[in-house]
């Protein structure tokens, strides 16, 4: 509650407008916000396990769940401070929210918790009881074992998204379904016998015009001081303006000599387009660079980009596949998936990292990596889950627009957390050995 008032009050303060890329950078802040105490909270749990008091429990686990945090959070920065230099209109506007939910994120979880959790044991709660239920430690699941099958259906995966764009493309259907923010379409102005209220186009007039014209992105803007709506759809054309102008007349009485329509050309020109690439292009290689600064090893960086272009990939496959369309969202999505696959990735790295210092020299390798997987499982269920409801419920509450980025969103949060889990540890032990 105090990380999304601090954002709130700064979003405020620096007078940023709010877009829905903006809001996709919020929600991806709030998820790494959760991610943060998750993983000091498991820690803690960790140390209480192996017998430690609560007192020397809390402040090894905050000391240990650091490293991971803070390099969990730098690399999304780094993404969102490349975004907002390289990137252009809702890129940019994603980056600045995205940049101020990390730094707010890191001192609510480093300072904030700490304050709030030593303000309870400092009252008097100090029974092991209320922070930790005994528990066994969990026995190493053997993640290695199944790399061939993991990789097989990350393949098949990637390979049907593919296919699917190609079979599109044959049709004459492209490979993805463009929104008018990137082919242009048609802008419909309708004089409504009456003054709809916003709420009231979304309920009742954009369901009909979805229905008619098949568009499931519709735009809708009211003319200040008239009863004029103006929808915006992808091209239509004369049959399908006819059949749009005839459900205006039947549903809502209009005057049909009150209805006119002329194409638009795209709001996202070919240049914004490649910014765009450009910029999370570079993302990636500071990302890499980063990575292999704070670990040491180039193969810790490479398998992470390569678990990163994996769940990109799927989505992209999802967008094919669902025929999603593709417009301000799409960009707004593929950049949440970079910031929030990349974190999870970290986490288990930092993990490797650190048994392999504490581990002897006769521990085989594949022992140290399922032994790390394992004892980060937990954390990579809670986070994931916890970023997932909230999605879920902006899909499930959301009008059409916020539900198409939601959905594919939805599926990026579910690979993330698979690719981690599944394909990071094991490319990185492929490398190595």
């Amino acid at each position: 509650i105090i990380y999304t008032e601090l954002v709130l009050l700064i979003l405020n303060a620096f007078n940023i407008t709010l877009t829905l890329p903006g809001i996709a950078g919020i929600i991806l802040g709030i998820g790494m916000a959760v991610d943060a105490n998750v993983i000091i909270f498991a820690r803690v749990r960790e140390e209480m396990t192996r017998g430690k008091s609560v007192k020397n429990s809390l402040k090894t686990g905050f000391q240990k769940a650091m490293s991971a945090i803070v390099d969990g959070n730098v690399t999304t920065l780094i993404a969102a401070a490349v975004l907002w230099l390289k990137g252009s209109g809702t890129v940019k506007g994603f980056a600045q929210t995205l940049a101020i939910g990390i730094i707010v994120s890191m001192f609510t979880a480093l300072v904030i918790t700490r304050m709030i959790v030593y303000a309870f044991y400092a009252v008097g709660l100090r029974n092991e009881k209320l922070y930790y239920r005994p528990k066994k430690e969990r026995t190493p699941i053997n993640f290695l074992g199944k790399k061939k099958v993991f990789f097989v259906i990350s393949l098949v995966l990637i390979i049907g998204g593919f296919a699917v764009m190609g079979v599109n493309s044959s049709r004459g259907n492209g490979a993805f379904a463009y929104s008018l923010e990137f082919e242009g379409g048609t802008s419909t102005n309708v004089t409504f016998n009456e003054d709809y209220s916003i709420e009231e186009i979304d309920e009742k007039i954009v369901p009909i015009v979805e229905e008619v014209t098949g568009d499931h992105n519709v735009q809708t803007q009211k003319v200040a001081g008239t009863n004029q709506v103006v929808i915006k759809t992808v091209t239509l054309e004369l049959d399908q303006r006819e059949a749009l102008n005839q459900a205006m007349v039947d549903n809502f009485q209009v005057d049909e000599s009150k209805i006119s329509a002329e194409n638009i050309s795209s709001t996202v020109s070919n240049e914004m387009r490649q910014d765009a690439i450009i910029a999370v292009i570079v993302a990636t290689i500071f990302m890499l660079l980063y990575i292999w600064f704070r670990f040491k090893d180039i193969r810790f960086a490479a398998s992470a980009i390569f678990a990163l272009l994996h769940d990109v990939l799927i989505v992209l496959g999802f967008y094919a596949v669902a025929r999603i369309s593709v417009g301000n969202t799409f960009i707004a999505c593929m950049l949440t998936i970079v910031g929030y696959s990349i974190n999870a990735t970290i986490v288990i790295f930092d993990r490797i990292r650190e048994e392999l210092h504490y581990q002897s020299k006769t521990t085989e390798l594949s022992e140290v990596v399922n032994k790390s997987i394992t004892q980060t499982l937990t954390r990579s269920i809670y986070t994931s889950l916890t970023t997932f409801v909230m999605v879920a419920i902006l899909f499930v509450m959301g009008v059409s627009s916020i539900r198409e980025f939601a959905a594919p969103l939805m599926v990026g949060i579910i690979c993330g957390a698979y690719s981690s889990v599944c394909i990071t540890g094991s490319l990185w032990y492929i490398m190595k050995t």
